[in-house]
């Protein structure tokens, strides 16, 4: 078996190599080179409001029930752009630093290798679903069903709890400790499964050991598609990749 840094399990749970651009490079920025503004709120009250305590689990659960009710891509983006927009810059601020602060903690050369996937699987998607709404790129998805209703009626289902199952002694991800925080994760995650029908980690994304998520004719393949099924709260067990050979099987069946 693979061994997986404990970072990489949960995160990428959930197109890299392109380096963030305009306001997406703010999000990777040190907050004190940011001058933030937010009309009637102060940087401080700014801070207080990513902590989540706004984020109850009764509000979670309603913003999962609403998400469930979209039949068609066209829905999906729509609702879940309506909830993306809640995320001021500060907000990514927070989420991009805590994300540089984890990664800087893997170990060399990992560390450089996987760390524009990390931040594509968050950043790039999330300027990706607000540019295709803004620009009404999005209504030729009006009429698409989603691949799987009933796979992300479960997804829905598991929103509302696996935003605050963080107490447990698996977590890998202190800087989702926070329902709001999480929730992102998840509304980016639901763009990327869902409508863009790709894996919750980006393709290339690389794995200890030299593997990584792959394309191919038939589909898309990830070592540790089927390891994560214990894990109730992990987007691995919603994800259209199929489960690739593990090396080892593969080797000796060719024998």
């Amino acid at each position: 078996m693979v061994s997986v840094p404990a970072v990489y399990t949960h995160i990428a749970r959930t197109p890299a190599g392109e380096s963030l651009a305009g306001e997406e490079a703010g999000y990777m920025q040190p907050l004190h080179n940011i001058a933030v503004e937010e009309k009637g709120s102060s940087r401080e009250n700014m801070h207080s409001s990513n902590e989540g305590e706004e984020y109850t689990a009764e509000r979670i659960q309603a913003i999962a029930n609403r998400l469930a009710a979209a039949r068609t891509k066209g829905d999906l983006v729509a609702l879940l752009v309506h909830e993306l927009e809640n995320y001021s810059l500060f907000d990514l601020q927070i989420i991009g630093g805590r994300l540089n602060s984890e990664i800087e903690k893997l170990p060399s050369p990992y560390r450089e290798a996987v760390r524009p996937y990390f931040r594509a699987q968050l950043f790039d998607r999330h300027h990706q679903i607000l540019t295709l709404h803004r620009s009404g790129g999005s209504r030729h998805l009006a009429t698409l069903p989603l691949r799987d209703p009933d796979l992300f009626s479960r997804f829905c289902t598991m929103v509302p709890e696996g935003c605050f199952a963080w107490n447990d002694t698996s977590e890998r991800n202190p800087y989702f400790r926070n329902p709001k925080n999480r929730l992102f994760y998840y509304l980016i995650a639901a763009f990327t499964m869902f409508v863009l029908d790709e894996p919750g980690h980006p393709a290339g994304m690389p794995f200890p050991g030299g593997f990584s998520v792959e394309k191919r004719a038939d589909g898309w393949y990830c070592l540790i598609r089927d390891k994560e099924k214990d894990v109730f709260y992990s987007i691995c067990n919603f994800c259209p990749a199929k489960q690739a050979d593990d090396p080892v099987r593969q080797a000796n069946r060719v024998r």
